[in-house]
């Protein structure tokens, strides 16, 4: 770590607390007169004349520039009037809305399309509608089409968005609520996702800047649904923790959209009212803690209509048939008041720290969002690492700490930052990104929930940042992060990571050979190590700024690979034989790869399709499916071109420019299958811009493996690596029995094996469930060998260790040199002999890999085996 050259220290104001605005008043509804309770954000204007409409931003809801978080119930469904009006008389219905708004509420959610005057009455109060289409009554269409008079679905859809349209009161459209399971699976996930997806664009050309979504449910969570502005469930869970998981695996469903909850509740005329007030408790601050955008308690009122009659026999409601509330309305009422956060114990200090070398263009932007950041108790420090642009000067302008050092890589800085932190957490963001108001506090709210010595969040790119900068969010190379399940993260990106200060001090901090990637895939592993945790939480977000011009994608992706060269140097066995990080985990993020038809997932139904929660399992991406992304499947096509090439001189090689065209036009089939798949989210309309941004992706996709292999290469990482070549041993079949008279388990055995086989810097794979052996290792790309252990006892603590190790002779690795071999001596016979030299020397340089390989893979098993 670096010295710092010059410090200079500026006075903080005090730090905002949880729920508060930015000039410090309270926006909880139980600390305002009633007149008073909708805030500017909430309540549209009487006219609703120039009043923003929502809009969803990365996982939140913002009216203009400010965050909503939605505080709902849902209304209905009631017994039709004479005039065919679903809703009570509208005397009734201001008088619910009154005392919704009374109570902290700000939205109610129906299931039926409204009267117009029934949302004027709503804006009058400050209150937000979600506009229901009952289209889910019209699903038996794809079985057995319209009969003649039968309406349109589409039709239906357009004339409920039209009775709404532009109404400032309007929070969204929900085009259809829960499709039995039953049913989907009767039709097949993509058919109904299809009717869905028309159902969104016909209300989306009806009021293109409203919101659409569906509201889903359990039952059908494995239903794909990429085109929705938002996402929407219904679930009902009477434990805590299993409502906190599932909130958790949502929140990875939803990507980077908003998550609202637009059904919990518990029946009271079952489990009391006074259960139902806990229950509802603690179910709303759950769903707000786990970063959900809103919540829509279940129901109202008691009075309910279902199907021609009033239901009797439940009793869901806030109020009673006759309004009259509930115990449940007052823990409703004060649980709204603390959203997103209950003020319940001392949060902790956290220290941000925002690196940056030369970043004036963006730093203004991302310090200012920290001044905006609302949490009791945090600093901010800046790191200029020997910027020549000015970037000190900037932040001298805000209300930091600025440390300047000579130049000597993100890692120093970052090291630098953490020895200047007073905080308990230190988080950092990068100098080209800006937080969420309530990235700490969510943070700080994670950290309190679990051990995790580090915890990260999702980096969203910020709209109108350009044409080629949206391109590049749904391209290849983007920070993403790794989760090893919901909650538990196997890599957090540098760009949003936090860790307990001491949790990062244990481990040394940053490495700092990283200069400019890579640090934050050491460290993680490194904690992880030590027998750390990392955590994720996904509304812990920041808006990250992707590269808006061709060349600085390029150079991006170029310090990438060179990155990865560098951790491969540290981390051999995290690496496989291809160059590929093997990580134990999913990637989760925009610009993965999104294939269409190459991978379809299963789905768990349960036996007959009863299951309550029902589950898409997709699989990791196989070899096949990954091979046109790697950066290695390009080196294959120089090997072909060199071949043709070499087809001059002898014309049999001109076949090869039969698999050297399988390849191009497999790495062009993926690259526009991923474009196609990408979605951009407003581009329906314009069918220009569609495939333009189409196009531009499908060019990225094809350039980033280009520049992932050039910054590979030049940093050492190359396929044809292998092993450190200490020692060699005759690559066939050996056993060797060992007698011992100190007793250890199995397993141990073979850890201590693992552990020498790391130690030396060797990929080592551990055997699978199904596999009859313990231990691999590779000695590069061309050669492994494999190991087994069987333990016999003897009694008294004496035990007969019996290890069985032999080379992996893989067709893959064989057949190509035999080929080459075989072309040799074919060029040799038919008088090529440039040809022929080429081939032969090419086919002795593969066999003698083949076998370096193979018997360096077979010496280091051997020689780890011997020293456990």
């Amino acid at each position: 770590m670096s010295e710092p050259t010059s410090v200079s220290r500026r006075r903080r104001r005090p730090g905002l607390r949880v729920g508060a605005t930015r000039d410090g008043s309270s926006d909880r509804a139980h600390d305002l007169a009633p007149a008073e309770e909708a805030t500017a954000v909430d309540r549209p204007s009487s006219a609703g004349i120039g009043t923003p409409r929502p809009r969803a931003g990365g996982k939140f809801l913002f009216v203009g520039d400010e965050k909503l978080y939605v505080r709902g119930a849902t209304y209905g469904t009631f017994r039709p009037r004479g005039d065919d009006c679903e809703f009570p008389e509208p005397e009734t219905v201001d008088r619910d809305i009154a005392l919704m708004a009374e109570n902290g509420l700000n939205a109610f959610r129906t299931y039926t399309p409204p009267p117009r005057w029934l949302l004027d009455r709503a804006a009058e109060h400050g209150m937000h509608v979600m506009v229901g289409l009952p289209a889910e009554r019209y699903i038996g269409y794809l079985a057995d089409g319209r009969s003649n008079g039968d309406p349109d679905v589409a039709d239906v859809v357009r004339e409920g968005v039209a009775g709404c349209a532009g109404h400032p009161a309007v929070l969204c459209y929900a085009v259809g609520n829960e499709i039995p399971a039953a049913v989907a699976r009767w039709h097949d996930r993509g058919r109904v996702a299809r009717f869905l997806e028309q159902l969104y664009r016909a209300a989306k050309a009806e009021d293109p800047e409203g919101l659409v979504t569906y509201v889903n449910y359990p039952s059908t969570e494995y239903l794909d649904l990429p085109f929705l502005d938002l996402l929407c469930y219904n679930v009902f869970l009477e434990s805590r923790r299993d409502y906190d998981a599932y909130l958790a695996r949502l929140q990875n469903v939803a990507g980077d959209r908003p998550l609202l909850m637009t059904e919990v509740g518990l029946d009271s005329l079952r489990n009391g009212e006074e259960a139902q007030a806990r229950s509802l408790d603690w179910q709303v601050r759950t769903s707000f803690e786990a970063g959900c955008a809103g919540v829509f308690v279940y129901s109202w009122t008691d009075e309910w209509y279902r199907s021609g009659e009033d239901v009797h026999d439940w009793a869901f409601g806030l109020t009673r048939r006759d309004r009259e509330p509930k115990p449940a309305l007052t823990a409703v009422s004060e649980a709204f008041g603390a959203v997103p956060f209950a003020e319940n114990g001392k949060l902790p200090r956290i220290s941000v720290i925002v690196c940056t070398y030369n970043g004036a263009h963006t730093l203004a932007e991302c310090l200012a969002g920290l001044e905006r950041v609302e949490y009791p108790d945090y600093e901010v420090i800046v790191v200029d690492d020997g910027s020549r642009d000015g970037s000190a000067a900037i932040a001298d302008r805000f209300d930091c700490r600025v440390i300047r050092t000579p130049n000597h890589g993100l890692s120093s800085a970052r090291n630098t930052g953490l020895a200047a932190a007073t905080g308990d957490i230190v988080a950092y963001i990068d100098d080209d990104a800006y937080p969420d108001p309530h990235w700490l506090a969510y943070l700080a709210a994670a950290f309190r929930r679990a051990d995790h010595a580090g915890i990260g969040g999702p980096n969203i790119a910020p709209p109108g940042d350009g044409f080629l900068a949206e391109c590049v969010t749904n391209a290849p190379g983007n920070p993403v992060h790794v989760l090893l399940t919901d909650q538990v993260a196997e890599h957090i990106p540098g760009c949003n990571m936090a860790f307990r200060k001491s949790a990062l001090e244990a481990v040394g901090g940053f490495d700092t050979q990283f200069r400019v990637a890579g640090d934050d895939i050491d460290v993680c592993w490194k904690i992880q190590e030590a027998g750390g945790t990392l955590g994720f939480s996904a509304a812990a977000m920041v808006w990250h700024h992707r590269r808006g011009e061709l060349k600085t994608y390029w150079r991006q992706q170029l310090g990438y690979g060179r990155a990865e060269a560098a951790v491969e140097r540290k981390w051999p066995a995290k690496f496989g034989p291809a160059c590929q990080v093997a990580w134990g985990g999913r990637l989760y993020g925009r610009g993965l790869s999104r294939t269409l038809g190459w991978s379809r997932g299963r789905i768990y139904h349960g036996v007959w399709g009863a299951a309550p929660y029902q589950s898409l399992y997709e699989p990791a991406p196989g070899l096949l499916r990954s091979l046109p992304q790697m950066p290695e499947w390009h080196l294959l096509s120089a090997a072909l071109t060199g071949f043709v090439l070499l087809g001059l001189s002898w014309p049999p090689l001109l076949l090869a420019a039969i698999p050297l065209a399988f390849t191009a036009l497999a790495s062009l089939l993926h690259a526009v299958a991923s474009a196609v798949g990408a979605d951009f989210g407003d581009d329906h309309g314009d069918v220009l811009l569609r495939w333009r941004r189409r196009a531009v992706t499908t060019a990225l996709y094809l350039i980033q493996p280009v520049a992932r292999l050039y910054g590979r290469v030049s940093g050492g990482l190359t396929p044809w690596r292998s092993v450190p070549a200490y020692g060699f041993a005759l690559p066939w079949r050996s056993t060797k029995a060992i007698w011992t008279e100190h007793w250890r388990a199995t397993e141990d055995r073979l850890h201590d094996i693992e552990t020498a086989l790391n130690a030396d810097g060797v990929f080592v794979v551990r055997g699978g469930d199904f596999d009859r052996w313990d231990l691999a290792v590779y000695g590069g790309v061309f050669g492994s060998a494999r190991l087994l252990m069987a333990v016999e006892e003897h009694g008294c603590g004496t035990q007969l260790v019996r290890i069985r190790l032999w080379p992996r002779w893989s067709p893959e690795r064989l057949l190509p040199t035999v080929l080459l071999g075989g072309l040799a001596l074919g060029a040799w016979l038919d008088g090529a002999s440039v040809a022929a030299v080429v081939l032969g020397a090419v086919f002795l340089l593969g066999g003698w890999r083949v076998l370096r390989d193979t018997a360096s893979a077979c010496f280091a098993l051997r020689h780890a085996a011997e020293q456990a």
